[in-house]
């Protein structure tokens, strides 16, 4: 790839750019910095992998906050300010970590099948798809053995992290010698003087977050053939000797880290997680699949392949019709799966919803009960909320607190006995849940019994786990999974990741219409994603259908939301480097108005103004 000449640099990641030679203040040749209530005297200059500890209560330190601000241990400190530690099990210090993996996938490929045409693609969770040249897809095999051995080599290597800043046109103009195109459409519409470039040798890629700050840290990844693809999964941090200042402990890894050759199963970068194995990522990432091609196969009929195309249709009035298409297609979908639920005939009498958090699931089942009804089928909503125990006997998790999301926090036995009641034709007096004073009351629900016409439609968090039903016949169940799945890409290495849509989405919804604020609802993402790992995405696979709810206009609407909310929230609160990655994120849309939206759209379950009653 063609060395970029770059003419501006900034004093440290996420400042702004000076001229190289010229600082904009004298500096001393000493500084103080601060972290955790201890004061370090370094050298003006001095990089924070040389003053952070490597490791916090034995998490690694993966990038740091400099004066507020995220950048990665590269960065030199040239003023007087407190830093603040990243960790590998925060939010942001996994997104440090796969981005890095990404980047590291790139060069590899740059140097062992540079006509791969390699580039990232939608996530799966612990992993992500990645897209490579259609001459290398009979050989996808062969690629990942190579690609996963030079990356391998790339980590022996420890090369260094290099960040450096170029000015617009000069960026777009190598963008452009190099055939990256999408990058060069998203730079149209860049605001900034300048733009963040990073490499570990020979990419040079547009990144906006920190990366770690070498090869040699950035471990724990495979690589693996999947349907004419591949399929990069996630591991743990590597780490490779970097010393805190003053550190007496000695230099020793802080993970263990399983080789390749031994790693069955897979074991994801956050502690405590369930290991996956090679067959459960590739079932995961196959189901979700077809959906992703579709949706990418109208994109390109609309020639929008990323942010930067979905902007220039902005500007130039075409969004229209890229909103009706996006629509169409949910609508195409839902009717499909309504389709799939009658095909079963009197065998289907439980449809099973679930997914995580701010996926859309509530309007989903409004239209869903809509199609239903059209084919003259009696769609009947049980919430799974009601069959909760008794607060006294709701399980604990490991800090003593109680674990609502366990499945054991339902009467899965009261539960099975209704089914199995209501199936066989009877009449049941279904439960009720008071959640005010925690106690189960076993028949103070409505009445519901079954006809030739009836479904039942259960929605909860659970609704995967094949514990929930597990006397139940299995032709009986027919189980939904709902989740935003395909987003834009930025470019090859980068794109909108569907846990930030999801947040983002919730961020508008719970500040619009629950009172919440911004930095309320980043505060308690973390514990929502762990409940999600646990007790949604462990039993996807199980899904007879998905069904992708993202819309490819919706960050360009939430937008207008987003940004204010995001604003509100303070520099000195725990949820601020979220809320500034964010802002970053949405600041590459171009702003669209939420007058276009329609009533029915999932969309309006998180904006306001739906045609359904929630």
């Amino acid at each position: 790839m063609t060395d970029l000449r770059v003419t501006l640099r900034p004093t440290a990641p996420g400042t702004s750019p000076v001229a190289a030679e010229v600082p904009l203040v004298p500096r001393q040749p000493e500084v103080t910095i601060r972290w955790q209530g201890t004061e370090v005297r370094v050298t003006t200059g001095t990089p924070l992998y040389e003053i952070l500890p490597r490791e916090i209560d034995g998490v690694p330190v993966v990038s740091a906050l400099l004066g507020r601000r995220p950048v990665s241990l590269t960065a030199k400190v040239t003023w007087e300010t407190e830093a603040e530690p990243i960790l590998l099990d925060s939010l942001e210090g996994q997104r440090v970590h796969r981005m890095s993996q990404a980047l590291l996938l790139l060069e590899a490929a740059a140097k062992v099948a540079p006509d791969a045409d390699v580039r990232l693609a939608h996530s799966v969770g612990f992993g992500r798809r990645v897209h490579i040249g259609l001459g290398w897809k009979q050989r996808a095999d062969e690629l990942a053995a190579t690609l996963e051995a030079a990356m391998s080599a790339l980590v022996a290597q420890d090369l260094p992290l290099v960040e450096t800043w170029a000015g617009v046109t000069e960026a777009q103009e190598h963008f452009r010698r190099v055939g990256w195109l999408d990058t060069v459409e998203l730079l149209a519409t860049w605001r900034d003087l300048v733009v963040p470039l990073a490499s570990y040798g020979k990419v040079q890629a547009l990144v906006m977050t920190p990366l770690l700050p070498s090869t040699g840290q950035v471990g724990g990844f495979r690589v693996l053939a999947d349907r004419g693809g591949l399929l990069l999964l996630y591991g743990r941090a590597r780490h490779t000797g970097h010393q805190s200042a003053g550190a007496s402990e000695p230099d020793l890894p802080l993970v263990t880290e399983t080789t390749v050759e031994n790693a069955e199963p897979f074991r994801p970068a956050i502690a405590g997680l369930r290991a996956v194995t090679n067959e459960e990522a590739l079932a995961v990432s196959r189901q979700t699949l077809s959906m992703t091609q579709q949706q990418e196969r109208w994109l390109e009929t609309v020639e929008v392949r990323g942010v930067g195309d979905f902007n220039r249709a902005c500007i130039s009035g075409y969004v229209g019709e890229l909103i009706n298409v996006s629509e169409g297609f949910h609508e195409k979908r839902i009717s499909r799966i309504a389709d799939e639920v009658h095909g079963r005939g009197k065998s289907a009498r439980i449809v099973c919803i679930a997914g995580p958090s701010s996926s859309g699931k509530t309007t989903f089942i409004k239209r869903l009960r809509v199609q239903l009804q059209v084919l003259g089928m009696n769609p009947i909503a049980i919430s799974l909320d009601d069959y909760y125990c008794d607060r006294s006997r709701t399980p604990l998790d490991d800090k003593g607190e109680y674990d609502f999301e366990a499945v054991d926090a339902l009467r899965l036995d009261l539960l099975q006995a209704h089914m199995a009641r209501l199936l066989a034709g009877e009449s049941v007096k279904t439960a009720h849940y008071d959640f005010k004073a925690g106690t189960s009351h076993p028949e103070a629900g409505p009445v519901v019994k079954l006809d030739h016409r009836s479904v039942l439609m259960l929605e909860g968090i659970h609704g995967l786990n094949p514990r929930l039903l597990a006397h139940t016949g299995k032709d009986e169940v027919f189980r939904v999974f709902i989740c935003p799945l395909a987003q834009l890409p930025f470019d090859r290495v980068t794109r909108l990741h569907a846990s930030d849509i999801r947040l983002i989405r919730r961020i508008v919804r719970d500040r619009h219409s629950r009172g919440y604020s911004a930095a309320d609802t980043i505060a308690r993402w973390g514990s929502v994603r762990s409940g999600e790992r646990r007790h949604i995405f462990p039993y996807q696979h199980h899904a007879d259908a998905v069904f992708d709810s993202s819309l490819i206009y919706e960050a360009a609407v939430l937008k207008v939301y987003a940004e204010r909310y995001l604003f509100e929230v303070p520099r000195e609160h725990v949820a601020w480097p979220t809320a500034l990655r964010l802002l970053n994120l949405v600041d590459r849309f171009v702003a669209l108005y939420p007058d276009r939206v329609p009533p029915t759209s999932i969309l309006r379950e998180f904006i306001g103004d739906s045609a359904f009653q929630y």
